[in-house]
């Protein structure tokens, strides 16, 4: 097990190194260019959007939002942050804004196109993705199948075993010599199986209705939290501040270590949290009912910088408290101390518990995005219910894994399937531009922009004639 670990580091390190983030640079840059900046130039479209209502078995705008930052905001965002921190240092933090603020226009772009291409499901609903505007406007149909294998490993798999297994580890302060203790670890599995399994089978619109309850509520809760920890200690904002901008830009920092780079670990912290460009954020996009195409692209930048928001708001908590970034304490078991320095013991709880229910809405959205790439594969609901325990039996024995593969192997998948949304997304830049065009004519001339695809010069797709 340790040599494979080692393996999937390696191959880890190498793709993110030397292949992904330039991509995701060059990808980023090439559509805020485009588009002028449209990720910030409709942001505050995208707030007015979210209240758009709709009825029946269709998901809402706010629904599909949800569903998205249900996904994106997991541990991630608070055991990734802390990690990286310590790994690449507090400087690692801005190159994630940087990388938010890049990488919203590659999710515009993706979430456009997954709205032009969706398709519908018998009871009114929609779904789609990647793997349909590449079946359907690159007319290759094995790459969209790929695309949906690599999803499928990523997150149904991959990600909601790291989501399990940083569950698991969030109780290792409660319970003495948990790394040893498996029974502990097999209850921990078997109990978020069962939740999970309860909510999956009851179908995406069960999904949508968690997470815009739970991703508000818990999301604004945290977001308190660390607030009030910033103001406690508002007089070390100075210090904070210039730490973090020296560290960002400086030299060493930059080129140090092959993984460790502070501007590596920030853009791949970046990648991981706000899925901007990934290819996964498009799947709850085009499961939304609206009007035009670009309306879910803007509300869907907005769950990027919602995402970020979060992820900053755990880096502050570290920062401005009273903990050490010496490796002592790494992931969770840091942002614990952090939080206790500051308010007490039951801020360790309150971590727990916000680890619980980040990890849990996370994983139910990783499996609304699997469920859609499986359906693309094969749309049989029997083969769709054997997905589905296998999905759940993943999450069961999770616990039990070494949490360096379990991060290694979902950062790999996740590499490999961002590589091929990425470069699909580049090739349909035409599409998303003609798409943004008619949302603007329409908007100058006062109008609620409605999508008909054949005026503008698209045939290929389902729904939007």
């Amino acid at each position: 097990m340790h040599e494979i670990s080692i393996v999937f580091a390696h191959i880890n390190n190498f793709l993110y190194a030397y292949l992904l983030v330039g991509l995701l640079l060059i990808c980023g840059i090439f559509f805020s260019f485009k588009t002028r900046l449209a990720q910030l130039k409709f942001l505050p479209d995208s707030i007015k959007l979210v209240s758009e209502k709709t009825s029946g078995t269709k998901i809402s705008t706010f629904k599909a939002l949800m569903i998205s930052t249900a996904s994106r905001v997991g541990t991630g965002n608070i055991a990734g942050i802390a990690i990286a921190l310590v790994i690449g240092g507090p400087g690692s933090i801005v190159w994630m804004w940087i990388m938010a603020i890049i990488g919203a226009a590659s999710g515009l772009a993706e979430s456009i196109l997954a709205q032009m291409y969706k398709t519908l499901n018998e009871d009114g609903s929609s779904r789609g993705g990647p793997s349909y505007y590449i079946q359907k406007a690159l007319g290759s149909r094995k790459l969209g199948v790929l695309f949906s294998i690599l999803l499928i490993i990523a997150f149904a798999y991959g990600f909601n075993a790291l989501q399990t297994n940083v569950i698991a580890t969030a109780f290792e302060y409660y319970i003495p010599n948990y790394e040893s203790n498996i029974g502990v670890s097999i209850i921990i599995g078997i109990i978020l199986a069962v939740l999970t399994a309860a909510i999956i089978f009851g179908g995406v619109h069960r999904i949508g209705f968690i997470s815009s309850i739970i991703v508000p509520a818990m999301a604004g809760i945290y977001l308190m939290v660390g607030l009030y920890i910033i103001i406690a200690n508002i007089h070390k904002t100075p210090e904070v501040l210039s730490l973090v901008f020296k560290n960002a830009f400086d030299f060493n920092s930059i080129l140090g270590g092959f993984a460790g780079s502070v501007v590596i670990v920030g853009i791949k912290r970046g990648l991981l949290s706000n899925e901007a460009g990934m290819g996964s954020a498009p799947n709850a996009a085009a499961s939304a009912d609206t009007s035009h195409p670009v309306k879910q692209g803007i509300v869907q930048v907005l769950s990027v910088f919602i995402d970020t928001t979060i992820c900053t708001t755990s880096a502050a908590i570290i920062l401005f408290s009273n903990v050490s970034l010496d490796g002592k304490y790494v992931g969770i078991p840091l942002i614990q101390q952090a939080v206790s320095s500051q308010i007490g013991i039951w801020g360790i709880c309150f971590i727990t518990g916000s680890v619980l229910l980040f990890a849990f809405t996370s994983i139910i959205g990783n499996y609304c995005y699997a469920e859609s790439n499986f359906l693309f594969i094969k749309n049989n609901r029997k083969l769709l219910n054997i997905f589905r325990i296998t999905c759940i039996l993943t999450i069961m024995i999770s616990p039990l894994l070494s949490s360096s593969l379990v991060w290694d192997f979902a950062e790999v998948a996740m590499a490999l399937m961002s590589t091929v949304n990425i470069l699909t997304i580049l090739l349909l830049y035409k599409r998303v531009k003609i798409c943004l065009d008619d949302y603007k004519r329409q908007k100058s001339l006062g109008l609620d922009p409605v999508f008909n695809a054949p005026k503008c010069g698209i045939f290929d797709t389902d729904i939007w004639k």
